[in-house]
Formats: C-alpha cells, sequence, structure tokens
C-alpha cells in the first residue's frame, strides 16, 4: 500500500453490501446450472424424443417451408436461422446435430435429408455447411404434423421476439424409434434405435388391452433395432431394460467363412455393432496383429464400396483356427461391443429427468398422443363452428339477396348495424357479408353452401362425440399410428441371438493337454504335452525346465486347457484357476514365480493339484496329509471362485497336507509311505466331513517314515513306485487288495518295495493300466516320458529296475501320468542325446 493511504477511509456512497452463505449460493447456483443443462441442452423429451437442439433445427426448416416435398437448401441457411432464432450456440454444434440427424448409419431413420458429404461410418467429417444441402426427410413431416393446430405449447425464444414449440406432436414413438443419447450433469442416457413396426405395434397393444405386461410387449419389441444391423447376443439384457430401465446388451458384428487358396479359410465382415469406427477398428486389428496380441491372421484389407456394402476381409494363417481367431477378434476388438442402455427422458413437462421402464415410455407417448388429438380436436371444432356460423349468415344473404344489395348501396356507413337488426346476424357474419365483392355477393350458390354447411355440421358432430368419448379417441389414434406404420414401416436389420452364443473366455482358448510344472521353490509353468516324445526306459530324458542352483522340480501334472485346477496347499488351503489361466512357457523356461498366479501366504506352498471338469455332487474329495492323516469331503464343498481361497482341512501342529484324490464314492484309496510300507481301505471307510474337519487316521507311521502319495486303488490296474535313486516297478493290485477285500484303514499296510540304499526311499506313487505314458522328474528339472507298459511287472517286495539314469547326487523327486505318444524310432542329439536301456536287477522278497 501506497505511503499516506494507510489510515484513510475508502468508501463508495453507492455501494450496498449484502451478506450470503457462500455454501447456500454455490448450491443454488450449480442447481440452476445442473437444470440448465439437463433441460435446455442434454436429455431428450419423453413425448417427441428430441433434444432442444434438433428440436429447434426440424422446426425452423418447417418454418421456413424446407419440407420432404421442396428443394434442397444449403445447410448453413439452416444453421444460420437455428443460430438467429432459437439456439445461441456455437455453429458447429448445431451443424453436427443436423448432420447427425441426416446420418442413416447414426439415425434408424433419418430426419434430415442430406445432399452431399455428410460423413462416413469410417469417421471422415463432413463438408462443411457452405457445400452440404438439407431439407426435412418424409419422417420429419409426421413429426411436424397438426403443430398449426395449437396442440402444443409456445415458448419465447431466447430474446422474446419469436416463439419455439416446447414440444412437436411427433405423431409416433420417435424417443424408441431413433433412440438418443446425451451426458447431463450427474446423469446419462442412452436409449438405443428400435424397429418403428415393432415400436407401433407395441403401442397400438397397450391401446387395445391397457393391462399388457412386459411379455405382452416384447411379443411385439423383441430389442433394439440398430441401422448398422450387427447381431445382439442373448436377451437377459433386453429383458432387464426394459424391466427397469437398465441394462447392457453385447452387440456382435456379422461375419462369414470363406475358403480360399488352398484349404485356407478367410473371415469376411458385412455388418458392424452400432457406432463403430470401421476405419479404427481395421487399424485396431492391424496393431494387434503387429503386436502380435491376435495370432494366426495373415492378411487384412478394407473392400467396402458402394456398391457390395461392408466387407472387411481378415485371412488366416494355413494352420490358424478359424472360430478361435473370430474369438479372439470378439473379445479384443470392437467386432463386439457392449452397449449400455439406459432409459433416461424429461418428463412431467420437461421438469423431472426420470427413469423409464418400456411400459411406461409408451404410456407416457399415448398420453401425449391422447392430448395432441384432442387439442387438435377442439381446434377443428373451433374452426368448423366458425366456418358453419359464417355459411349460415351467407346463406340468409343467399335468400335475401336483393334486399341486402339494398341496404348495402343505401346505408353503406351503417349497412353492418342495418344487416345485423334486420336479419339477425351478428357481427362477424355481417362483416363477412359486407367483406364480400358484390359480384361475389350476386353469384353465391347456395346449394354450394347449403352442402358445406350440412357437411360442415356432420363435422362438428363428429368431433363433439369425439371429445366426449374416449374409446373413440384412442381408436382414431390406433388408426393413425397404423397408418404410419403401414407407409414407413420396415424389417428389422438387427438380429437377436440366443444367449449360449455370448462369448465365453474359454472360446478364446484350444483345448489342448499340458504339463503343469511347479518347483519347490514356487515356480509353475504350463507346456503343451507334446513337447516331450516317449523315449525307451532307461533313457535320459530332455531339459523341461532350468532351474537354479538351490531350486529342484517338485511336482508335475497334466491337464487340459479348460479344466478347472484346485491347488492345494500345505497348509490346508485350496485355491482354483482354469488351466489356460497358468502361464505358459518354453519347455525350457523356468516358469512364473507361484506368487503371481495364487495369493499364497509367506511360507506356504502348493503341495497337490487334481483337475476336474466340473463340481459334480456325487463326486467328493480324499485328502491325505504327511502324518498320514485321512480326511473326505464332498467335490461342491469347496466350489468357489474366491480369489483368496479357501480352508478345506484343519491340520495338526506339524503336519502338512501332501495329497488329494478325485473320487466317486465307491474308491479303494492307496496311501504310499516314504519306506515302501503301503495300505489299502475302501474310501466309505472315512466318512464325510465339513471343510473345517481335522480329518482321520489313515495310515499308522513307524518313526521317521512319512506319507510320499496317495492314488486310488483300480481292479486290474498296477501300482507303479518309482525311488529318488530311478528305479521302478509295476506291481498288480491284486497284491494289495486281499481276497475278503482291502484292508481296514490305520494299520500300518503292507510291504510295497523293498526299499534298500541302491534304490533310495519312494518319490511317488501311480496306479495305471499300462496303456499310458508316466513323466519322470529329477532335482535338476530333467524329464523324461516312457510307456507305461515299458516298466516291468514284478511282486510288492522286489527291487525292480532301473527306469532312469541319474548323475550323481540327482534324484527323482516326481512322477506324472499323462495319455499314450508313440515314440520315436530314433533320438537326436539335439532332442535330448542319447538312450540308454538298462535290463536292471531284481531283489526277490
Amino acid at each position: 500500500m501506497k505511503k499516506g493511504y494507510e489510515d484513510k477511509d475508502i468508501s463508495y456512497p453507492n455501494q450496498k453490501i449484502v451478506d450470503i452463505n457462500l455454501e447456500h449460493e454455490m448450491q443454488s447456483a450449480y442447481i440452476e446450472y445442473a437444470m440448465s443443462v439437463i433441460v435446455g441442452r442434454a436429455l431428450p423429451d419423453v413425448r417427441d424424443g428430441l433434444k432442444p437442439v434438433h428440436r429447434r433445427i426440424l422446426y425452423s426448416m418447417y418454418e421456413v417451408g424446407l419440407t420432404s416435398d421442396k428443394p434442397f437448401k444449403k445447410s448453413a441457411t439452416c444453421v444460420g436461422d437455428v443460430l438467429g432464432k432459437y439456439h445461441p450456440h456455437g455453429d458447429q454444434s448445431v451443424y453436427d446435430a443436423l448432420v447427425r440427424l441426416a446420418q442413416s448409419f447414426s439415425m434408424r431413420y433419418p430426419l434430415v435429408d442430406g445432399h452431399g458429404n455428410f460423413g462416413s461410418i469410417d469417421g471422415d467429417p463432413p463438408a462443411a455447411y457452405r457445400y452440404t444441402e438439407a431439407r426435412m426427410a418424409k419422417m420429419a413431416n409426421e413429426m411436424m404434423r397438426d403443430i398449426d393446430k395449437e396442440t402444443v405449447d409456445w415458448d419465447p425464444n431466447f430474446d422474446e421476439s419469436l416463439k419455439e414449440p416446447r414440444v412437436v406432436p411427433s405423431r409416433f414413438p420417435n424417443l424408441l424409434v431413433n433412440g438418443s443419447s446425451g451426458i447431463a450433469v450427474g446423469m446419462t442416457t442412452n436409449i438405443p434405435p428400435h424397429n418403428l413396426r415393432e415400436v407401433i405395434n407395441a403401442t397400438v397393444c397397450v391401446l387395445e388391452n391397457p393391462e399388457a405386461g412386459l411379455e405382452d410387449l416384447m411379443e411385439h419389441i423383441k430389442g433394439p433395432d440398430f441401422p448398422t444391423n450387427g447381431i445382439i447376443m442373448g436377451r437377459s439384457g433386453i429383458r432387464a431394460a426394459y424391466a427397469t430401465g437398465k441394462g447392457h446388451i453385447r452387440v456382435r458384428a456379422r461375419t462369414e467363412m470363406e475358403e480360399f487358396g488352398q484349404g485356407r479359410v478367410r473371415i469376411i465382415v458385412t455388418e458392424l455393432p452400432y457406432q463403430v469406427n470401421k476405419a479404427r477398428l481395421v487399424e485396431n486389428i492391424a496393431d494387434q496383429v503387429k503386436d502380435k496380441k491376435l495370432d494366426g491372421i495373415s492378411g487384412l484389407r478394407d473392400e467396402s464400396d458402394g456398391k457390395k456394402g461392408m466387407r472387411i476381409v481378415i485371412e488366416l494363417k494355413k494352420d490358424a483356427n478359424p472360430q478361435v481367431v473370430l474369438n479372439r477378434l470378439f473379445s479384443q476388438t470392437q467386432m463386439q461391443t457392449t452397449f449400455a442402455i439406459v432409459l433416461l427422458a424429461l418428463v412431467d413437462n420437461q421438469k423431472q429427468p426420470k427413469i423409464l421402464t418400456l411400459r411406461q415410455i409408451l404410456d407416457e407417448y399415448i398420453a401425449f398422443q391422447e392430448q395432441i388429438i384432442t387439442r387438435r380436436t377442439v381446434y377443428d371444432l373451433r374452426k368448423a363452428q366458425e366456418r358453419a356460423h359464417l355459411l349460415q349468415g351467407l346463406l340468409i344473404a343467399q335468400d335475401n339477396i336483393d334486399e341486402v344489395i339494398k341496404i348495402i348501396r343505401s346505408a353503406y356507413d351503417d349497412a353492418r348495424e342495418k344487416l345485423m337488426e334486420r336479419f339477425g346476424l351478428d357481427e362477424v357474419q355481417a362483416q363477412a357479408i359486407l367483406e364480400m365483392r358484390l359480384k361475389a355477393l350476386q353469384g353465391l350458390d347456395r346449394e354450394k353452401l347449403q352442402a358445406e354447411f350440412d357437411e360442415l355440421q356432420k363435422k362438428i358432430a363428429y368431433f363433439n362425440q369425439l371429445l366426449s368419448d374416449e374409446e373413440m379417441l384412442r381408436g382414431v389414434l390406433k388408426e393413425e399410428l397404423l397408418e404410419i406404420r403401414d407407409k414407413y414401416g420396415d424389417d428389422r436389420k438387427t438380429e437377436i441371438g440366443f444367449a449360449e452364443d455370448d462369448i465365453d473366455i474359454e472360446d478364446l482358448i484350444e483345448e489342448e493337454e499340458c504339463v503343469f510344472t511347479l518347483t519347490s521353490g514356487g515356480y509353475i509353468k504350463r507346456t503343451p504335452a507334446s513337447t516331450y516324445r516317449a523315449q525307451k526306459r532307461g533313457g535320459r530324458g530332455i531339459t523341461a525346465m532350468t532351474t537354479k542352483e538351490e531350486d529342484c522340480v517338485d511336482t508335475v501334472f497334466t491337464s487340459s486347457t479348460h479344466d478347472f485346477i484346485l491347488f492345494f496347499t500345505n497348509m490346508g488351503r485350496v485355491h482354483r484357476k482354469k488351466g489356460y489361466q497358468i502361464p505358459e512357457a518354453g519347455r525350457a523356461a523356468k516358469g512364473t514365480n507361484i506368487v503371481n498366479v495364487l495369493p499364497v501366504e509367506p511360507g506356504e506352498k502348493v503341495t497337490a493339484m487334481i483337475h476336474l471338469k466340473e463340481y459334480s455332487e456325487d463326486r467328493y474329495l480324499v485328502m491325505v496329509t504327511r502324518n498320514g492323516t485321512v480326511k473326505r469331503i464332498s467335490l461342491p464343498v469347496i466350489n468357489t471362485a474366491r480369489k483368496a481361497g479357501i480352508r478345506c482341512i484343519t491340520l495338526d501342529e506339524g503336519d502338512e497336507l501332501i495329497a488329494v484324490r478325485e473320487t466317486d464314492g465307491e474308491q479303494a484309496i492307496l496311501i504310499v509311505s516314504h519306506d515302501g510300507m503301503a495300505i489299502c481301505f475302501k474310501e466309505d471307510d472315512v466318512r464325510c466331513m465339513g471343510r473345517d474337519a481335522t480329518g482321520v487316521r489313515g495310515i499308522k507311521l513307524r518313526e521317521g517314515d512319512y506319507v510320499i502319495g496317495a492314488a486310488r486303488a483300480k481292479y486290474d490296474h498296477y501300482v507303479l513306485m518309482v525311488t529318488e535313486n530311478g528305479f521302478g516297478k509295476r506291481t498288480e493290485m491284486d497284491e494289495y487288495i486281499r481276497a475278503d477285500g482291502p484292508q481296514n484303514r490305520g494299520g500300518y499296510g503292507l510291504k510295497g518295495y523293498q526299499v534298500t540304499e541302491k534304490t533310495g526311499p519312494i518319490a511317488g506313487v501311480k496306479v495305471v493300466d499300462g496303456t499310458e505314458d508316466i513323466l519322470l522328474i529329477n532335482s535338476q528339472g530333467v524329464i523324461i516320458r516312457m510307456a507305461t507298459a515299458d516298466v516291468n511287472v514284478y511282486s510288492r517286495g522286489a527291487q525292480g529296475v532301473k527306469v532312469m539314469n541319474l548323475d550323481e547326487g540327482v534324484k527323482v523327486i516326481s512322477i506324472a501320468r499323462t495319455e499314450h505318444e508313440e515314440e520315436e524310432p530314433e533320438e537326436t542329439e539335439a532332442d535330448g542325446g542319447e538312450d540308454v536301456e538298462t535290463a536292471g536287477e531284481e531283489v526277490e522278497e
């Protein structure tokens, strides 16, 4: 502050300071602004389905005579009229609105007839408004019909120099027929277009049956009908939107498969979902192919033109699965989109935005049309009565033509009063006689006047009857709607597909058998089982994965990519994934850390994995712990998609879950210990328990021993055991199931393997039938695949034969069963080195 002004009191004599609450003022101002946007710009009226800018465009064209039967005029003419008279906003916003009304790919039934470049489905912009021409479309004539008969209310324009209609008559349900979209303050509307014929049929249904419900209406309105055709997948979203005012539908492009070349296939796209930019879609597909996000595509081009229509050609590679590629296109591009339906519109004479059901929209429209017809009839009645009144005076004048002419000649200044006094006319009738030319007055044809008068009397009687009979009025509305339907109606463009065709993520994945590998360090991967070729027993195998020095492969598992994979942790929790959700990696890759796949806790690791197609009521899980505890649980009990997993067994301190098997309730369970002991008992010896139960004893273990594995015992099968030092054998199941049946659970069991220092303890056990292959995996990450038939059959106490050669300090840590594959006649060094076949030794019990 300048020196000398510190102590001065500067005041203004005319100022007036008003204390206001700032919070209240801001709330009030914001509400006023919001309502201005809601009512004045963004939301359509439920009666005519138009926003203010669209209504002003159509009325301005109607006002200057730009109807469908008149020549085109420059779009600049219409834009200028709208700006100058009714819509004081930017010229580009008005022109954009006009362009949309003329675009056949935006409007189901365009309301403006455009001449020139009005844009394209490729997103090309329209030409400037000085180049294009426009006029009202024929359908727009029906929007304006009867507007001059005092059928609607009028408001002053922005400068109060003119009047503009608050709503136009809209003689068809435009809100549903052409739809609308807009974003207001705190709310949005997104109403899809529909078929005119279907909407009018539904309206007539309500007129004929006021109690019609949603099912009755959907007999007529099948669903939205987009101008770009396409396919709506399923009806549930449509039903939800019509019943509640909100819903989601998925719209899919229409495609065809064509063969070309030598057995190759190409996908032809002929229709697109609503509001999808074709050029951007093609560009996006090309980018995803380039970035290797879309596989199997070798060529892409747009062959669309005016004669062929839309035609996007997607050529596939020879080895590509066409359906999988198509499903990926639906999933990853705008060849399938979701349309969120919000049936929000202004009701109560533009005072209240409201989400409406389908029936409520039709009810509002019918009530509006009844009002239109009523006001039109009142107008027509008044005009008919006025004309009949004049005709009545003219008829009197005709009957007394000579005297009338004499009175007019003799008393021109007070002729009106004398005519009124002499013939009992009123002022209007007398004035009409005086305004007629003498020639016309002399030439009045009484018969014509009388015929017109009689016709008017009939109309007056009809109008009075119409105003007094609501059923008759609704009948007129029905007839006029059916007339519009028959004149402008057409067939549906958008097909509605079945719900079961809804895309599923599994549709994007080709089903194949894979090997799932998990290391003790917690790295997991998925590799196609075909990667591993069958070898003779005793071979050295091929490298299955690269591991760190301190890590080793712990579990190997084969399953389909579409199966559920249940991961059971050592802490008694179970997590669920689909096979394809496990990251795929190459044969020698380390894989992905399990913490990036499952939400495991510190110190928790996966110890068992099983696969299943579905959670059947008559299927069970038998769980076996390291300390020999057994628990049986019904499969649906653990059917949950919780990301954190659920507890499936309560473990004693120091115990952990090591094996889980799926059963049908009538199986025998075989449990094998690290020291080669085995017990086999009936599954139903263990009752079904809840998720939190601990279980019961399955096998009694000697000191230092622990359970290494468990399997389902099957007659006519073999028990295949492999030791840590690479020895293995098959033993007939009969040796474990005594003549009087399986043993009782809880005992020590029988000797299943002659464990020695040479063989080492048991590494894994499987029940096989001799037709499959097995995968053996050692602590270095090397896998060998061989036919189980190549492993000799020996008795329970035998030592077995060498099935896998191991380097010093390397041990077999796991085995897995997979489908049989025909072995190669010869193995190259690149595929895994030379084969070594060892006869093995046998030690009798």
